[in-house]
């Protein structure tokens, strides 16, 4: 599953993970065939190691070479050690791509033996060291990694080890997967014979066309918790990377033909660095980077190939090589591991129709007197089934060309993506639950979890989730739940969140209820006080304008907490251009009367006092009074500091 994390400036890395949606294709002589890949010679992949170079030129480079030595008589002697540390670099180059590599390392010592002696205090100068200092502790790493490096593979092989990790997944597969292997191997069908085509094409082993099996179970619409997508789970990193498209109307990781050449193309590259394709796969699976300093933390000289490399691998990496190796054993012993062979969806046969109308794909399938479902599954990459305006080629079923060629000018215009449509995100705040935002916004929490892909209730604060639909405002959802006097505690709700639902402080609601400690049970019903007879107008008189002198200690934050309003409020009504205050100065602030009431006073920090003691004797729950003062768990409090307390 690729995925891409940067480990060098040449060497992305990747991550990557899989889940599991469908569609299909065919190799029908009548009908057009797919766009054809480039055809790749044997030049293009050697067997030996191809190290380009991995790093653009410093700046350095651009500044030393100046039009002709001449013209600059006069050369510091810190400017003619950087002349003589990049002439290093370069020779150190050129020994790396001949393969000696003990001459290259060497090459770079002496490199970085000149620009530790330069002492500069001049801006150009300095900057080029740093530039030449840059490059070769990357070409240094990188040196390292590839001396570790063994390449002994072919394209063409892909050993099959049949040992304790495989067996374990094969009695996986034949047990507890035995469905999931099942279902997939029929959904390969769609796909196959276009996989195997351009495998042979590049010169790769067909074994990897059972890839897709373990990565997204033969599902293009299949999205990982890390947001990869599609046949062969790529990340919008390194799909963009190997020319996956992704806009507004199109996201080509979903389509199943191009995002084979993709994956064709990172397997390719990935070969040409490990040469091992057990490892290659590893690689693919968390990132070549990942790998790379993998192999460079050994002791050993090098690795000979993946199970050297096993117990230092991420856990899902680590099976994922012999996930694969125990597929290829099942699939080659079909009907001994009790498969049905001939359980195999075929490929459709398809037509392509280049559209230039902004179209939506269920008016189309209403021309064609097909069902709306089929044109989807021919056209995955199609985020909202709406064809974009540019020029698209859209597939259909075999024979329906003519007869869209002659209706397209009568299908409606598409009005393009709603907002509503592409959903809401929310941010999740601390103390909220899926009921409660699922509440919030008028949808299902097991709508909340499909749109996100999530596995279980359990959500971290700072983390955005998409709202399906839309949902319903935020302010609407709180007005309508307003004037509630009652509130029956769903599962995953906590006084914090039902507090931050209705308006109302924690403290209000413990007190109301008879609550000593924070814990609520499912079911139980809770009052909410002050709702029961509100309306909107009463809501409006809990404010009043009030003026207070600011005073030494003052700040924004502490006088909308002891008012009970916000800074934002505070700074409108003023006027503020800055939150800084001055005493004396005179401030409009909009009190909460309600707020008031209850009041906010200040408590003066006495020796062995600790956060929880004065919570405790204030009759304040410890978040409350870390909220109020703006401390986290860890802080620390003095004695004589003035803390605020209700």
């Amino acid at each position: 599953m690729p995925e891409t994390e940067t480990t060098s400036v040449y060497i992305p890395e990747n991550v990557k993970e899989s889940e599991h949606n469908q569609l299909s294709y065919t190799d029908n002589n009548d009908a057009p065939v797919f766009d054809e890949a480039p055809s790749w010679s044997d030049d293009n992949y050697p067997m030996e190691m191809n190290i380009q170079k991995p790093f653009p030129e410093p700046q350095s480079k651009k500044a030393l070479h100046q039009p002709t030595f001449s013209e600059y008589p006069k050369i510091s002697q810190e400017q003619k050690a950087l002349d003589e540390a990049l002439e290093f670099c370069e020779t150190s180059q050129e020994y790396w791509q001949k393969g000696e590599l003990d001459h290259a390392l060497d090459a770079l010592d002496q490199a970085y033996q000149l620009i530790l002696g330069i002492d500069t205090d001049q801006p150009a100068l300095f900057q080029q060291k740093e530039d030449l200092r840059f490059m070769i502790s990357k070409r240094i790493l990188e040196i390292y990694a590839s001396r570790n490096i063994v390449v002994n593979g072919t394209h063409e092989a892909i050993p099959i080890v049949l040992n304790d990790y495989v067996k374990r997944e094969i009695k996986r597969f034949t047990g507890v997967e035995r469905s999931f292997f099942q279902a997939s191997y029929r959904r390969s069908g769609k796909y196959r014979k276009m996989i195997v085509k351009e495998l042979r094409k590049a010169g790769l082993p067909e074994a990897l066309s059972w890839l897709p099996l373990i990565e997204s179970g033969f599902k293009v619409k299949a999205l990982s918790r890390s947001r990869a997508l599609g046949l062969w789970q790529f990340i919008p990193s390194t799909g963009y990377k190997f020319g996956l498209k992704r806009t507004r109307y199109i996201d080509e990781r979903m389509d199943p033909y191009k995002s084979t050449l993709a994956a064709i193309s990172y397997l390719k590259e990935l070969h040409q660095i490990f040469g091992d394709w057990t490892t290659v796969l590893a690689a693919y699976n968390c990132g070549e980077g990942r790998v790379l300093r993998t192999i460079q933390r050994q002791n050993i000289n090098y690795l000979d190939n993946f199970w050297d490399l096993y117990d230092r691998l991420p856990r899902e990496t680590a099976r994922y090589v012999p996930r694969f190796l125990a597929t290829l054993y099942i699939i080659n012993h079909f009907e001994q591991c009790g498969f049905d062979r001939k359980d195999l969806d075929p490929p459709p046969r398809v037509n392509l129709v280049e559209i230039n109308r902004q179209v939506h794909l269920k008016h189309v399938a209403a021309r064609l007197n097909i069902p709306a479902k089929m044109l989807y599954e021919l056209n995955p990459e199609l985020r909202y089934q709406i064809i974009p305006r540019e020029p698209y080629r859209l597939r259909i079923p075999e024979g329906k060309k003519q007869q869209l060629l002659a209706t397209i000018k009568k299908i409606p215009v598409s009005s393009g993506v709603s907002r509503r449509s592409r959903g809401k995100y929310h941010r999740v705040r601390r103390g909220e639950s899926l009921s409660t935002i699922a509440r919030r916004y008028g949808v299902k929490v097991r709508d909340i979890k499909y749109a996100n892909r999530l596995r279980s209730n359990r959500i971290v604060a700072g983390k955005t989730l998409k709202i399906p639909g839309g949902g319903a405002s935020k302010t609407k959802y709180r007005a309508k739940k307003i004037s509630r006097s009652h509130h029956l505690v769903q599962r995953g709700d906590t006084l914090s969140s039902i507090a931050q639902q209705y308006g109302v402080n924690i403290s209000d609601l413990r007190s109301v209820n008879g609550i000593r400690g924070n814990r609520i049970v499912a079911g139980t019903q809770l009052k909410i006080p002050g709702q029961v007879h509100h309306s909107r107008k009463s809501n409006k008189a809990r404010y009043q304008i009030v003026t207070h002198r600011v005073q030494k200690g003052d700040s924004l934050w502490n006088l909308a907490r002891k008012f009970g309003t916000t800074t934002r409020n505070i700074v409108r009504i003023n006027n503020l251009s800055s939150t800084q205050l001055k005493i004396g100065q005179k401030l409009k602030i909009p009190a909460n009367t309600r707020k008031q009431s209850r009041g906010h006073h200040k408590y003066r920090v006495k020796k062995g006092d600790s956060p929880f003691q004065i919570a405790m004797k204030h009759n304040m729950s410890l978040a409350d009074f870390l909220r109020l003062n703006r401390l986290n768990p860890g802080s620390k409090i003095y004695p004589g500091q003035l803390v605020f307390v209700e």
